[in-house]
């Protein structure tokens, strides 16, 4: 058998000093995550990141930078995780959009509010990456190469 890790891609997206979080239905019960979710077949990694943005907080999403790539074993299963985190800036907000299914609301908080929520997280890549964007990492995103 051959191993193989679980890609995923998140929005850090920063307006006004706050993150723009979902707050979501999971196996683990209600928590935050960031914008986040899998890369589908044939999808770049910017286009995914982009489409679960819209679908997951009805926000337009522009990537301007990679601040870090994390791999996370989740403790409750036997999937490890391979996530991409790219910040950038909401362009556009549809209010009419339907959320995707398992979203409660999108809700935007200050690190404050991120880090004592903590306990709320979806996993502690929620955290890491907000720190990681506030200490100042960013990666030019030609980093990334996509072949079609």
């Amino acid at each position: 058998m051959i191993w193989k890790p679980n890609v995923t891609v998140a929005a850090i997206i920063e307006q006004e000093g706050k993150f723009l979080l979902v707050e979501e239905h999971t196996s683990q019960g209600v928590r935050f995550n960031q914008p986040a979710g899998h890369l589908e077949p044939d999808e770049s990694l910017l286009a995914a990141v982009v489409r679960e943005t819209r679908e997951e907080t009805a926000n337009e999403f522009e990537p301007q930078h990679l601040v870090g790539i994390y791999r996370w074993p989740a403790p409750q299963s036997d999937i490890t995780y391979l996530r991409f985190a790219f910040a950038g800036s909401a362009t556009a907000f549809y209010p009419e959009q339907k959320l995707d299914e398992g979203i409660i609301r999108a809700v935007w908080m200050t690190p404050q509010e991120i880090r004592a929520s903590q306990a709320q997280h979806r996993s502690p890549l929620v955290l890491r990456c907000v720190q990681d964007y506030l200490s100042g990492k960013r990666y030019p995103l030609d980093l990334l190469v996509h072949y079609d």
